[in-house]
């Protein structure tokens, strides 16, 4: 079952782009308004789930405002690598960062961030919300979610569990499940979900927490085992895996969302406008289509709502993050 680490990044790169580009352009003729390409700045690798929604809206909304957009990823630090460079960036509504839920742990996990994650930012909306699945290698003898943790309050402290990187999505969702679980295992950080995903297949992390867009195509091959889904509700992909509350473990869920953000100075016309843009675009039955294909589900929202959601998350955060005894690896 083991993959070597450049072979499952073409392999995972070919499936992720069969999915998402079926139709449409981002690097349309320029008109928005003037000719200079948008960024989106992606602060994970290639791959991951926010990668995933990031280049689905560039594809799409590239062709409804008639511009180029460029993804660039910026890997590193839980994210705050690249949402760092947006923070910095001129705000004239060409620079933006797709950044995941861990944006509102960050604050409570990193002591000197080098920004302030409300007053350097402007919520544009939210983009989707996509359920993490835990999975492991299907040599790894887990037969379910209740043997897994049997297995690790057997041996505290000798189980391994991978994320995309401190502070992630995925990062989160496993400490809130071992919090939950009241199971003690150490946290491996990578610099993004294709390389947790490798070393779970490989076997040297005992499982993670992935987002199911990613996960998915190697659930289907028999490359990665689903034991449950970190929401609440299953996943209309994976209609036969239970959540972890379903598995036997209360107060175990976790949300997973992709959002759009500006720097705080952009003038808020060009904010609403940006809003608007996407809001059409993701409502369209195509890109409807394509996300629920992928697991994942359109959440959309005000700039307002959305900087009010950032500030309450922002709170819980630092209450699991407290609870947890999480640190930065």
């Amino acid at each position: 079952m083991r993959l070597k680490h450049t072979t499952f990044i073409r392999y995972l790169t070919i499936v992720l782009a069969v999915s998402i580009l079926g139709s449409g352009s981002a690097f349309a003729q320029v008109a928005w308004p003037k000719a200079q390409t948008i960024k989106f700045i992606v602060p994970f690798t290639p791959g991951s789930g926010t990668d995933v929604i990031a280049r689905l809206l560039a594809n799409r909304l590239a062709d409804a405002l008639e511009t180029s957009i460029f993804v660039e990823n910026k890997p590193g630090a839980g994210g705050t690598i690249g949402a760092a460079l947006v923070a910095k960036a001129e705000p004239n509504g060409y620079t933006f960062l797709i950044q995941s839920s861990g944006h509102v742990v960050n604050p409570a996990l990193y002591s000197n961030l080098p920004y302030d994650t409300l007053k350097d930012f402007a919520g544009v909306t939210t983009l989707a919300e996509l359920p993490n699945v835990m999975v492991t290698s299907p040599d790894s003898g887990y037969t379910s979610v209740k043997d897994l943790i049997t297995k690790a309050q057997a041996a505290p402290g000798m189980k391994n569990y991978a994320s995309a990187g401190n502070g992630s999505a995925t990062h989160m969702n496993a400490e809130k499940f071992k919090l939950a679980a009241k199971i003690n295992a150490n946290h491996i950080p990578y610099k993004g979900t294709p390389d947790a995903i490798t070393d779970t297949i490989a076997g040297r992390v005992d499982w993670f927490f992935s987002p199911v867009v990613s996960a998915l195509p190697l659930i289907k091959d028999g490359k990665l085992q689903a034991l449950a889904v970190g929401t609440d509700k299953r996943s209309p992909v994976l209609p036969n895996v239970p959540t972890t509350i379903e598995a036997g473990v209360p107060n175990s869920a976790y949300i997973f969302w992709v959002g759009m953000f500006a720097p705080s100075k952009t003038p808020r016309k060009i904010i609403d406008q940006m809003n608007a843009s996407i809001i059409k675009v993701m409502k369209d039955p195509q890109v409807v289509a394509q996300l629920n294909k992928l697991g994942a589900e359109p959440i959309l929202m005000s700039p307002q709502k959305f900087d009010q959601m950032v500030k309450t998350e922002m709170d819980a955060s630092a209450i699991l993050v407290k609870e947890s005894k999480m640190t930065v690896n």
